[in-house]
């Protein structure tokens, strides 16, 4: 690829950078927030959750809006709001202001995350140089929560507030090079037309859903409002689909859903996603409130995890190349396997060379199964639904994120009765990410039945980025 390609991708792969590194610092700065601010346990959890809710509950309408209104609009306007809103969580004096922050932040990178992959997806052309640009960015975006994890560490130290502060800086930095970048859209922007019924009953159920996910962890307390959660957002997600079979406009074309690559794609990174961040959250637990690290020391120690960022861009595509989408995917969920249950039989004492074994396999795995299943969610799209195709495939991670997290947290909690059973406690928590890739390597075999032929070794392409 020339220059010009390159930067390009260098802006895009920026964006989710940006958005990796600012969920891991919050992520390890939220216990100096809650004792700053004089927080309840509750609000601590929320700033969090907050984020999720807003990144879940609306990346499907944000990807079909980069289709519908243009992706560079989309882009630059929400990447735009993301910068604002971190700056102003960065002044909060009260825990509502942080939440409220942290939500629209979310809502913001729902919107601007899928219109970044879409015009990968459009600019790049279809097969090798395409591959290796959607390579490039998996790995990029698991390098900056690698990354976020120690950088959080480093500047929490200076005051904590510096965790919002830093994606403002980097954001205006991004957005600047986009300006000027990203070509300008060749289609019409949409004028009439918009499924307003459909936009609103897809926003309402993904949040309902995200909602009842987030609050699995607290197990059986709250039951009730839990499950009214998850009721109505099934409900609503019921009445989405009559909805769009009815609409002459529709914002999700329902045939899209008949593709099984793409769904398949988008199931495997719901599990694999969730199966990783629900692991490194079990680790992290159990460096700090068994072991006694601090943040920094566990930011440490996981970065090993962050290899994906090295191997995603260098030794996939030889490999996908090679073998092919699936046999890498399948290849990454077994190697999954394999670091989940090294970990299992985890000791009160074991050395961080007893632990490195899994830790590097869990990068490995990630920088194998990440990257091919967002090129098979988005191979053989059609360029005016890639927008959507990524949405799905963001909404798809953004449920396992939630769904992996909550559901470590309430095995641990329901099976830890008092300190002498924490261990016990974390090695039951550890058999969900495992349950989760043993899940996802079923259904990646599926696949292996059709697959494509391997593509033979890229060529360098003279071709600048075309936008469609």
């Amino acid at each position: 690829m020339p220059a010009r390609a390159w930067a390009l991708l260098l802006v895009l792969c920026g964006t989710i950078f940006l958005e990796g590194i600012d969920v891991a610092m919050l992520a390890v700065a939220v216990p100096t927030i809650r004792s700053d601010l004089g927080l309840s346990t509750g609000t601590a959890a929320w700033v969090l959750s907050a984020y999720v809710l807003g990144y879940a509950g609306f990346t499907l309408l944000g990807g079909r809006a980069a289709d519908l209104l243009g992706r560079r609009r989309m882009f630059l306007a929400w990447l735009t709001v993301f910068l604002l809103f971190s700056g102003l969580g960065g002044f909060a004096t009260e825990g509502w202001m942080l939440i409220v922050a942290r939500f629209v932040t979310g809502v913001a990178a729902a919107f601007m995350t899928p219109a970044a992959m879409s015009i990968i997806t459009t600019s790049y052309e279809e097969g090798p140089q395409r591959n290796k640009a959607l390579l490039v960015f998996a790995g990029t975006a698991a390098g900056g929560f690698s990354l976020g994890l120690v950088i959080g560490g480093l500047l929490t130290q200076l005051g904590w507030r510096w965790v919002f502060f830093a994606p403002v800086l980097l954001a205006g930095l991004i957005l600047l090079a986009a300006i000027r970048l990203i070509p300008a859209e060749r289609t019409p922007v949409r004028t009439h037309g918009f499924d307003l019924a459909g936009a609103m009953t897809a926003a309402g159920a993904m949040l309902l859903l995200a909602y009842g996910i987030v609050r699995l962890e607290h197990g059986l307390a709250g039951w009730g409002a839990t499950a009214a959660a998850i009721g109505g957002g099934l409900l609503l997600v019921g009445l989405f689909i009559l909805v769009e079979r009815r609409s002459s406009a529709p914002l999700v074309r329902l045939g899209i859903l008949r593709r099984a690559s793409m769904v398949r794609a988008d199931l495997g990174a719901l599990l694999f996603v969730g199966s990783f961040m629900g692991f490194q959250f079990v680790v992290t637990l159990y460096l700090q409130e068994l072991r006694g690290w601090s943040s920094l020391e566990t930011a440490l120690a996981l970065l090993i995890m962050g290899s994906d960022a090295i191997l995603a861009p260098t030794l996939t595509p030889v490999l996908v190349n090679r073998f092919g989408n699936a046999r890498v995917i399948l290849g990454g969920f077994l190697l999954a396997i394999a670091s989940y249950a090294l970990f299992l039989p985890v000791g009160p004492d074991w050395t961080y060379a007893a632990m490195l074994p899994t830790l590097a396999l869990t990068g490995t795995a990630f920088a194998l199964a990440y990257g091919p299943l967002t090129i098979a969610a988005t191979d053989g799209i059609a360029p005016h639904e890639q927008g959507l195709a990524g949405g799905l495939l963001h909404t798809s991670t953004q449920f396992g994120s939630a769904v992996g997290i909550s559901a470590v947290t309430a095995v641990y909690g329901l099976t830890r009765t008092d300190a002498a059973s924490t261990l016990d406690a974390f090695r039951a928590a550890l058999t969900v990410p495992l349950a989760m890739v043993l899940l996802g390597a079923a259904i990646t075999v599926t696949g292996l039945r059709d697959r494509k032929t391997p593509q033979r070794a890229p060529e360098e392409s003279a071709r600048m980025p075309q936008t469609q």
